[in-house]
């Protein structure tokens, strides 16, 4: 028989179309060529790789499970997710980046725009010329997004937006913020370009976790857009929850990624680190650990794998995708500490990547839905109470 794949145990592989396998080794070999050469000094200097936006884009990477009408890739929900796993693999802030552009600003002009604000806007969101951010969490709300204090008031034709938003991937580097806020007919959501006036950016500086990656507060003074900015098709909470669990359904995949990289350095690295005279890895103690990362790191696989034929079904369920993010994204956290002890003193630079991805998985494991938000959404479902 032949070896096992120590990071792919159960041959998952072997369960994905031609298609799905040609997206995921595409991406694979843009995250080997063009990601991982430089990421660990992009996380060291604070820097999201911009210069990587183009190739991105004419990967089909953006919008990917869009119509290709709107110039997009028309890829499947399992494909999609396996964009996020490659890219993670490479750096958080990479699908964070992907994640954000395709699930939080594309969909919802998809979803709930009209028709002349999907032409209008997704061919050249698709092709990178026009980057997107999503103006959701405030500085006081975070999983309590329904106490939002982000105002637009109507006045004559045109909206008036006043308040604040606060973590919000992309928003220095974006050109228009889908931006989420109350009105006398609930909440409605608006595409504010960045260049508007009274609208300023604010990068969020000494960060410890995705550090190549951009995240900024949002500031709203008086921003005045016409009504055609508004997205007509959607009001009240449904909206923006329906964007994340689009984005969330990427994160259950993401982390995969990421765990896979620590489990293939950790591995490596103990076969060649000799103590008393034989390498770490013939060591029961070490090879415990690596047995369980490769046994966690498999079920991930499958959960997703499952969760993505469910969406492409069009039976996937919010609660579904929760349980997936909470189960993935614990796995891989915990994975990444794990590597980074088996790497012993090395494991504390970047030089390896398990204390990146750990560091990374701090902010992953926390928003659109931290792991105590997603744990009460499954035991709302078990017990039919709701606890929050």
């Amino acid at each position: 028989m032949p070896a096992l794949n120590p990071t792919d145990l159960f041959d998952i592989r072997s369960q994905l179309s031609e298609e799905e396998r040609a997206v995921q080794d595409t991406v694979a070999r843009f995250t080997d060529e063009r990601v991982l050469p430089i990421i660990g000094d992009c996380f060291d200097e604070g820097r999201f790789p911009k210069e990587l936006i183009p190739e991105i884009a004419s990967l089909g990477l953006l919008g990917s499970s869009l119509p290709e009408e709107y110039g997009c890739a028309g890829l499947n929900g399992v494909s999609y997710g396996l964009i996020c796993q490659e890219l993670e693999r490479g750096d958080s802030g990479i699908r964070s980046f992907v994640s954000v552009q395709s699930s939080l600003c594309m969909y919802p002009i998809y979803a709930y725009g009209s028709e002349e604000q999907r032409r209008e806007w997704l061919p050249r969101m698709a092709a990178g010329e026009v980057i997107g951010c999503f103006g959701l969490t405030e500085p006081h709300g975070g999983s309590d997004p329904a106490n939002m204090k982000t105002y637009a008031k109507k006045d004559g034709g045109d909206w008036v937006i006043n308040g604040a938003k606060m973590w919000i991937t992309n928003g220095n580097v974006a050109q228009i913020a889908i931006v989420w806020a109350q009105t006398e007919e609930g909440i409605q959501s608006f595409i504010v370009p960045t260049d508007t006036p009274g609208f300023t950016a604010q990068v969020i500086k000494h960060k410890m976790s995705l550090r190549a990656s951009v995240t900024s507060g949002l500031f709203f003074d008086n921003v005045r857009i016409p009504d055609s900015n508004r997205l007509p098709n959607v009001k009240g909470l449904k909206g923006p929850l329906g964007c994340l669990t689009q984005a969330r359904y990427g994160i259950t995949w993401g982390p995969i990624g990421a765990a896979i990289a620590c489990l293939t350095e950790a591995n490596n690295y103990a076969k060649d680190r000799v103590l008393f005279n034989r390498p770490i890895a013939a060591t029961q103690a070490v090879q415990l650990k690596l047995a369980d990362m490769a046994r966690r790191i498999t079920l991930a696989q499958l959960l997703s794998l499952q969760l993505g034929r469910l969406k492409d079904a069009g039976t996937m369920q919010p609660a579904q995708v929760s349980l997936a993010k909470w189960n993935n994204c614990r796995m891989a956290i915990d994975i990444a500490r794990e590597a980074r002890d088996i790497l012993g003193g090395a494991g504390i630079t970047t030089e390896y990547s398990p204390i990146r991805h750990a560091l990374n998985l701090e902010s992953v494991i926390t928003y659109e839905g931290t792991e105590t938000v997603h744990q009460l959404v499954i035991g709302r479902e078990v017990t039919g109470i709701n606890a929050f």
